[in-house]
């Protein structure tokens, strides 16, 4: 497992070996990992989602990239985040699932591009993103399930 802090955003990666299909199927499977309230397609291309967690986390995503075994990309169009100064922080940023055939299986970089440390919610974010990217939708995609919310 590799977490990296860039100035671009948070990125963290992990390899499995289950086959690249597999990992965007499941990426693609947004309530299997992601848990809160999800409503509206996840898996079509300029398909709007909301996700909420109540009270803390509201958002609207578009999916603006789907391809099929290597990509996706969500830009997120409306957010409240009720724990910082600054509801809208994640407004304009993008989630993106890069998806790679690597010699022992298939490796899964996710990027949150304009989550930076000097963005207030960096810290709580990508500790969350850490656990629903590398815990629950990497059990996912491992087992066929997805791990409860800790929160």
């Amino acid at each position: 497992m590799t977490t990296v802090h860039t100035e671009r955003g948070y990125s963290t990666s992990y390899t499995v070996e289950q086959p690249a299909e597999d990992v965007y199927a499941a990426v693609l499977d947004v309530r299997g990992w992601w848990t809160g309230r999800i409503d509206g397609p996840t898996d079509e291309l300029e398909g709007e989602f909301t996700y909420r967690h109540p009270p803390q986390h509201y958002s609207r995503q578009r999916v603006v990239e789907l391809t099929p075994g290597r990509r996706v990309v969500w830009r997120v169009t409306d957010s409240r985040l009720a724990f910082v100064s600054e509801p809208g922080e994640w407004t304009g940023s993008e989630i993106v699932f890069d998806i790679a055939s690597v010699a022992d299986g298939t490796e899964l970089r996710f990027t949150h591009l304009g989550l930076v440390p000097d963005v207030e919610c960096f810290d709580a974010c990508s500790t969350a993103w850490l656990h629903y990217v590398n815990g629950s939708l990497r059990s996912l995609i491992t087992t066929g399930t997805g791990l409860p919310d800790p929160w």
